[in-house]
């Protein structure tokens, strides 16, 4: 239920899900809301704008609170955009820098969305999506409140796993962890990215995710609250790792149950073997874990670092292309190559290490690939987080040459997402490409174009991952924010086991849906449609690294 669906995934699931043949999955032919912006909110000192879709002259920004006029303009426009089949105008308030709540008015077309113009405007969102992140917890029982209602599970998977599949007998603690999306397995390839970007952020803007608080139990140590849920992760994969270093690619019930509550989930579940995926990206999450989580718990750290390294010795050993074995599981099997998770496990090693093998490993590595820097990411192709991890390191020895070349080729790449949302009515990065997750694609492309800011200091990129946000959060076709709980009209019925078990009238806050495809305009608000209204661990932590870009410090 992921971005990247095999066939006879794509079959099992058609079939498991009648309810998709629904009417109330046809997308719907028009979007009521003609003035689409980021119904969150937006920073007084970057870009504001407005995408309309209805003919228009002129426009107003309205303070809320009195309805005073504050800033008028002219549109421009207007422009054709052939994805959404729309004529579009554009309003420019940029600058205005005036705190507050308002709205943009057109006489004749009507008034948008309230928003807020604040240095703060993302961290309320960015909490929300941290929230999103802590009740997708496994194990154990999770409470939190938002806008006043309370969502809750009691502990839930305590038997984890069995390991029948995998030549054993009996059970082995495969407890913790998230689940990983609408379902309530546990794969470990998908936790790669996930966690991959989440450290990420944390190395790129920890100086705004250090001090904020989020609803998490009662802390018994000194570890930042971002880094305190990313451990629950981390103390998972450290479960899936047997003592060889080899690690078992997911936890996961035979087949996807039904919509209940994860504590009422009781069927069996269990290991599927190791794969060399899983094992290269557990040695790569566990190599960056131990140099982010030195300076809070050393002995954490030390036991990470000691595990990356029998990992990625163990890969040395098995250097062909190991696949977990697909019976008899009918659930997200996340089948990969395992190469450029090698490249980073290989890079994250070397930076926490400085240890000269591994960097002669992944620059030896790197020199055969014909494009070391991708457009996009998901979980099936490591190379970006690799490439950002080499080119941003201070440690001296790397290759010159390699670093000219790769520096290239970020920047080329970063240019091509530029010129992409540029052409695209709603300044959407990814263009007018749609697939199954393309929200947390459009998320993740924020990190790209972040580390081609870092070493170019080109406005352009922190311009275009604005626009990303933006369009998450409203600008586009529908006029509505795409993350639960958050902005305008966010989405009520996600393709979400829990959500629908709890059965509160709104959904667990905080979670990326996954967004239109075919086309612009094909998507729908309804549970049944989990390729276009499941959430997903990956889509939501590159959300977050979308919003911590724009937390103020």
């Amino acid at each position: 239920m992921k971005s990247i669906v095999s066939p006879v995934r794509w079959l099992l699931l058609l079939a498991s899900m009648a309810a998709l043949n629904s009417p109330e999955r046809t997308p719907a032919a028009e979007a009521a809301n003609l003035i689409r912006l980021n119904t969150v909110g937006f920073l007084p000192e970057l870009p504001k704008q407005a995408t309309i879709a209805a003919a228009c002259t002129n426009f107003q920004l309205i303070r809320v609170r009195d309805g005073t006029a504050v800033f008028s303009g002219t549109v421009s426009g207007p422009n054709w955009n052939s994805d959404t089949a729309e004529n579009l105008y554009t309003a420019d308030f940029s600058s205005v820098h005036e705190p507050g709540v308002f709205a943009v008015r057109i006489s004749g077309v009507g008034e948008s969305a309230p928003f807020t113009i604040s240095s703060g405007a993302f961290t309320n969102a960015y909490q929300t999506a941290m929230l999103g992140m802590y009740l997708w917890r496994c194990g154990t029982a999770v409470s939190a409140t938002h806008e006043g209602r309370t969502f809750a599970h009691e502990a839930c998977h305590t038997n984890d796993a069995g390991l029948d599949f995998v030549g054993g007998h009996g059970l082995h603690d495969a407890t913790g962890g998230w689940h990983d999306a609408g379902d309530f397995n546990k794969y470990v390839v998908n936790a790669g990215v996930s966690v991959g970007v989440m450290l990420r952020a944390w190395e790129d803007f920890s100086g705004a995710l250090k001090p904020l608080k989020l609803q998490l139990p009662p802390a018994t140590n000194a570890i930042p609250d971002y880094l305190r849920e990313v451990k629950w992760e981390l103390d998972w994969l450290l479960k899936m790792q047997a003592a060889d270093g080899s690690v078992y690619h997911m936890v996961s019930a035979q087949k996807f149950d039904r919509f209940e509550m994860p504590e009422a989930e009781v069927k069996p579940r269990y290991f599927s073997s190791w794969s060399s995926a899983s094992t290269a990206l557990t040695a790569a999450m566990l190599a960056e874990a131990s140099r982010d989580y030195r300076p809070f718990d050393a002995a954490f750290a030390d036991r990470c670092l000691q595990a990356a390294k029998l990992s990625y010795g163990f890969l040395a050993q098995h250097p062909g292309r190991q696949a977990t074995d697909r019976q008899p599981f009918a659930t997200g099997i996340y089948q990969i190559h395992s190469e450029t998770g090698r490249l980073w496990a290989a890079v994250e090693l070397w930076e926490t290490t400085g240890e000269v093998q591994y960097l002669h490993d992944f620059e030896q590595s790197a020199q055969k690939l014909d494009h070391p820097v991708a457009p996009e990411f998901d979980y099936g192709d490591m190379r970006d987080l690799a490439m950002f991890t080499y080119l941003s390191s201070p440690r001296t020895g790397r290759d010159a040459g390699m670093v000219r070349l790769l520096s290239q080729e970020l920047l080329g790449a970063a240019d091509a997402v530029v010129r992409n949302a540029a052409a695209e009515g709603y300044a959407r990065p990814l263009g007018t490409r749609y697939f199954w997750g393309c929200n947390g694609t459009v998320a993740r492309q924020t990190v790209l174009l972040h580390a081609a800011e870092k070493i170019s200091a080109n406005v352009k990129y922190r311009t275009t991952a604005l626009g990303a946000l933006n369009y998450l959060l409203g600008r586009n076709y529908f006029g509505r924010s795409f993350v639960t709980g958050v902005g305008f009209e966010p989405p009520l019925h996600p393709h979400d086991r829990l959500s629908a078990a709890l059965d509160l009238g709104v959904p667990c806050p905080g979670r990326l849906v996954g967004g239109p495809q075919p086309g612009a305009r094909d998507w729908v608000d309804s549970q049944a449609d989990f390729t276009r209204n499941e959430i997903a661990i990956n889509w939501n932590t590159a959300l977050i690294y979308a919003l911590a870009e724009f937390l103020p410090e």
